[in-house]
């Protein structure tokens, strides 16, 4: 970019449209082109460890002849710079799907850990817990991206996006960084107690019987006694790991606890898991479904506070909702945004074609109404995958 015109950091002042000589990666903002809009941001800038910033647009800072120049980047720009937008989208969606799956693995590695070196199995554990907390402090604000699941029967990536999940709420609630820490990690072990269920009652897709109801409700106490046999796990970790299940109402297992009695950080996330187990295997796949049924039927299951924070983060079209937008197209949202109308979606026409990522907020795109599976032709069924699992992970952008 020759003929892209330099500033030195001591020039820079509030007013000027500047981008950055780093990749998406190397700096906290959301985009490499923006507006300075506060000293802030300018000290953020001076401590990124380069000597120049590319001036866009703003005060005049140069001679005539150089602001000829600057008018020239700006008209090259505004296309460079939707190019780099959908390349920085497509690769955060990379970015979070490999992180989940990274996340997952290393969490099975946790679990295998438990019983013979539970040592080895809080290190690691830990390790994963830190890793999370970098990715969801990445952005100033994180939102909700889709992830696919792999899921096999070991509960380790439902652990992850449950954990996510969790983390989103607690960050709400204005939670300590120590809670959730103790939330991650207790949301990665919640269903640990799992592995001493027998496999033909874990994988049974018919209706269980009141003895196998039974025998899988016992899996809260028998992963807080995996990890209880050292003194390792933090307390409000364990009480995650035995109450999960608890309800507000006192209707939950295994003790009946009710309101206050049941910690914050273990309220938020029974709220979790419940929203996923309804978006697994309750009223349909919708997210958006689950979400409702969650919000109409579950009062007094869970605090009203907490459910409305869990709405805020899931936002009115939580990732996985299929939608019609407002150019005609259908879509498959993917990541939150702060436009709640104008998440990050795939987006196809009806018969499936012209499939591609589509950036709502600059588009000036909305999203006229939510869509169900069923009316879909198989065209659009094939692009947007509506059966998929849906689990979640932090948006890195």
């Amino acid at each position: 970019m020759s003929k892209d015109v330099r500033i030195p950091l001591s020039k820079l002042c509030i007013g000027l449209t500047i981008k950055l000589p780093l990749s998406w990666t190397q700096h906290p903002f959301l985009f490499n082109q923006f507006e300075i809009e506060n000293q802030s941001q300018i000290e953020l800038i001076k401590s990124l460890n380069i000597a120049y910033v590319y001036l866009i647009a703003g005060k005049a800072l140069l001679a005539s002849t150089q602001e000829q120049q600057i008018e020239v980047i700006v008209e090259k720009s505004a296309e460079e710079f939707a190019q780099e937008r959908l390349a920085s989208l497509r690769k955060s969606i990379r970015v979070s799907h490999q992180r989940f799956q990274k996340n997952g693995l290393e969490c099975r590695s946790a679990f295998s850990k438990i019983a013979a070196e539970p040592e080895g199995a809080y290190r690691s554990a830990a390790t994963l817990v830190e890793s999370m907390m970098d990715h969801i402090k990445e952005t100033a604000t994180p939102h909700l991206a889709l992830v696919n699941s792999s899921e096999d029967d070991s509960g380790t990536e439902h652990g992850i996006s449950i954990a996510v999940l969790s983390m989103m709420l607690g960050c709400s609630l204005n939670c300590t960084d120590s809670e959730l820490r103790d939330i991650a990690m207790g949301a990665v072990f919640h269903d640990i107690g799992k592995r001493k269920v027998p496999d033909v009652i874990r994988r049974k897709k018919s209706n269980l019987s009141d003895h196998e109801v039974n025998f899988l409700k016992m899996h809260p106490k028998f992963g807080f006694d995996m990890m209880t046999k050292q003194d390792l796990f933090p307390k409000a970790v364990l009480d995650i790991v035995l109450h999960h299940h608890e309800w507000a109402d006192g209707s939950g297992y295994p003790d009946g606890l009710k309101g206050s009695q049941i910690p914050l950080t273990t309220q938020i996330v029974a709220l979790a898991n419940d929203f996923e187990q309804l978006l697994k295997f309750g009223q349909g796949r919708s997210p958006q479904v689950a979400l409702g049924y969650l919000f109409k039927n579950r009062a007094g299951k869970h605090a009203a506070s907490l459910i409305s924070a869990l709405v805020k983060v899931l936002g009115i079209y939580p990732p996985g909702t299929l939608v019609q937008l407002s150019n005609g197209q259908i879509a498959k949202v993917l990541i939150t945004t702060e436009m709640v109308k104008q998440p990050h979606v795939i987006a196809c026409d009806e018969n499936g074609d012209n499939a591609v990522l589509r950036y709502l907020v600059e588009e000036g795109i909305l999203i006229s109404k939510v869509i169900k599976a069923e009316e879909l032709g198989s065209g659009a069924l094939k692009a947007l995958d509506p059966s998929a699992d849906i689990s979640f992970y932090f948006s890195s952008m």
